[in-house]
């Protein structure tokens, strides 16, 4: 028999006795981190520590998330959006930095890839402003942008860890039109501010209201009894960056001087949590202190949610 197919896995000692080689450590075994199933829980809690520790060494306070689609161009048909979100990421990024804070304030944050995703994280760019990238593998389409800042360029693995970030970290929305990933984020920001999950109002903006009316017909929701009439009031329309800029403008400042831990990741409330009683008072469900006032507090507290 050849002795090169029957090698043993331990290696004789001088003395005639056997011992095994060394076993990678558990957390330096990457065949269990990265495929098993026991490991989920792992690859998971790391997905949210590892971008924790990059925001706060960053001094990431706060986020301005963009959404819309990785297939508009600079050069194709709907090419105007995506001047428009250079132009405004740029505007708002230009603002940012002119805020007397030692923190970085209201940072662009995109979903990493291209299209429109590209141009905010190109505009803030443009401006010299931080930027960040949520990016997530696919199969097409998702690679990360060159203009994201490269310390705040993340990869994830599992959707609603991303979303979590795009979530809790956002101090307003802006919705550029897009397919079946924009429509999915745009209608979970809309569930989370109309269940009043979130203890902190998220403002909406949706850009390009003749493209987004043609999409989704939001008075039909209302007239066949699936949301409330006041559902409309969670997002506003805007169809230039001079538009958007004002309503974010106006939306963000009062959080100028927000005194949170930074980051300021936004709480979760339940049920059984009492709600705000106004704006600057602060629901019992936040432990970091900051006021914060839930969009839908009085159906959230009588358990009423229409979706």
């Amino acid at each position: 028999m050849n002795g090169a197919n029957t090698k043993p896995t331990q290696e004789p000692q001088s003395n005639g006795a056997r011992t095994n080689s060394v076993p990678p450590l558990a957390y330096r075994n990457h065949e269990f981190l990265d495929h098993s199933a026991e490991a989920r829980p792992l690859r998971i809690l790391a997905e949210y520590i590892e971008p924790l520790r990059q925001f706060r060494e960053q001094r990431i306070h706060d986020t301005v998330v963009f959404f819309g689609s990785a297939r508009i161009t600079q050069d194709g048909t709907l090419a105007r959006y995506y001047r428009d979100a250079v132009a405004l990421a740029r505007r708002l990024s230009e603002w940012s930095l002119q805020l007397a804070d030692e923190r970085a304030r209201f940072v662009v944050c995109s979903g990493g890839g291209p299209g429109i995703m590209e141009a905010v994280n190109r505009g803030a760019s443009e401006a010299g402003h931080s930027s960040i990238g949520l990016n997530i593998g696919l199969p097409h389409e998702q690679r990360p942008n060159p203009y994201i800042t490269p310390s705040l360029n993340f990869e994830f693995r599992y959707f609603f860890m991303r979303k979590f970030w795009f979530a809790y970290l956002a101090r307003a929305l802006v919705v550029f039109p897009g397919g079946f990933g924009t429509l999915d984020e745009l209608t979970e920001v809309l569930t989370l501010s109309q269940t009043g999950k979130l203890s902190r109002r998220i403002p909406i903006v949706i850009y390009g209201k003749a493209f987004w009316m043609e999409v989704l017909n939001f008075e039909a929701l209302v007239r066949y009894g699936l949301i409330a009439s006041e559902d409309l009031g969670l997002f506003q329309f805007a169809d230039s960056p001079d538009e958007a800029f004002a309503l974010l403008e106006g939306a963000l400042s009062p959080h100028v001087a927000s005194g949170a831990e930074t980051p300021a990741i936004a709480c979760s409330c339940d049920s059984h949590t009492p709600l705000s009683a106004g704006p600057g008072v602060t629901p019992a469900c936040c432990a970091s202190g900051e006021a914060t006032t839930p969009t839908r507090g009085e159906s959230h507290a009588h358990g009423r949610s229409n979706r």
